[in-house]
């Protein structure tokens, strides 16, 4: 693989990889099979390996999401795949009170190991019920573990991360990125869950981020190198659990923050984030944190009120410019 990898096909043939060395392991979802998936990311995979490993499920994400924890919970390695997360919410249920909690619940005897996939994000103009970025949701339940690839790279280990790991994982895909190219090395170690990775050094601030937005805020950075201005981009990779050590370092070494998220400011993970620095590092701050969210309204179909409504990469440059004190 090399720089004409793209996301989708690093996700693809990290599915593939799992399902030729590991038997147990199953894809099923909402056209995965004959139609190659919403998002193509599945395209071929039945041809390979047949209607049983490869299973279109009926629209009931509820029902082949439970079908899923069951099979975890049997000794398979499913993968669920939900075509977008705020269809997710109809399996709300499932992932909340079941697989998140049958581990507590039963006293340590009955792991899930399932993996859910999803897309997210905006900027598709797919309309409010299509559009929304809701992992923030997910990392607020204890049980699950909530990933944000944004690099090819990342799309491909974490799926292999994520099958090998006993307790239900959750993958948020933005949909943006799909065609997004980047390198992969399929013999490189991954890094584990749980740990964020610094896309870019610097020391005037950090500028804390995921998923999509992690190249926006490495184009802000370029852009605020101009002004004299070097900023440090965190790549965090796991919503839940959080780096807390990584983004602490990055503190102490700037001394001011910007956190991007694509989620509502109200309840999100930039919120949570703020108050883990207020909480571990508030004396290292020379500066009142700052963040760039998602304008708190329904996402517009419409594309200059989509874009209006989504971080975008002049909206982080100038608050990267007021954490700096500059007007």
């Amino acid at each position: 693989m090399d720089n004409a990898t793209t996301y989708r096909e690093a996700v693809r043939e990290a599915i593939r990889k799992a399902m030729r060395e590991d038997e147990r392991v199953f894809l099923m979802g909402e056209d995965v099979g004959r139609y190659g998936g919403c998002y193509a990311v599945s395209m071929g995979l039945l041809d390979e390996f047949g209607e049983e490993r490869i299973i279109d499920a009926p629209l009931s994400e509820s029902g082949f999401t439970g079908a899923g924890i069951g099979a975890a919970m049997n000794g398979m390695r499913p993968i669920v795949e939900i075509m977008t997360v705020n269809f997710s919410l109809l399996a709300l249920d499932q992932i909340v009170n079941n697989a998140a909690t049958l581990l507590h619940m039963s006293g340590g005897q009955f792991n899930v190991p399932l993996v859910i996939r999803m897309a997210t994000g905006g900027g598709k103009q797919l309309g409010a019920q299509h559009s929304h970025s809701l992992e923030g949701w997910f990392a607020h339940v204890p049980g699950l573990k909530v990933l944000t690839p944004a690099t090819a790279q990342d799309a491909y280990d974490m799926v292999g991360l994520a099958l090998a790991d006993p307790d239900p994982v959750l993958i948020f895909e933005n949909a943006l990125l799909y065609n997004a190219k980047g390198s992969l090395d399929v013999e490189a170690t991954p890094l584990p869950i749980g740990k964020a990775f610094v896309a870019k050094e610097g020391k005037d601030v950090s500028v804390l981020t995921y998923g999509i937005s992690l190249f926006k805020a490495l184009d802000a950075a370029q852009s605020l190198a101009k002004d004299g201005i070097d900023a440090e981009v965190i790549d965090l990779r796991s919503l839940r659990p959080l780096d807390d050590e990584t983004i602490m370092n990055s503190v102490k070494k700037t001394r001011k923050v910007l956190i991007v998220d694509e989620g509502w400011k109200s309840g999100s993970v930039s919120a949570e984030i703020m108050a883990r620095i207020n909480e571990q590092a508030f004396y290292e701050l020379d500066a009142p944190m700052e963040r760039v969210c998602t304008v708190e309204v329904p996402l517009p179909y419409a594309k200059h009120l989509e874009d209006a409504a989504l971080p975008q990469v002049d909206k982080i440059v100038a608050m990267a410019k007021k954490v700096m004190g500059e007007s």
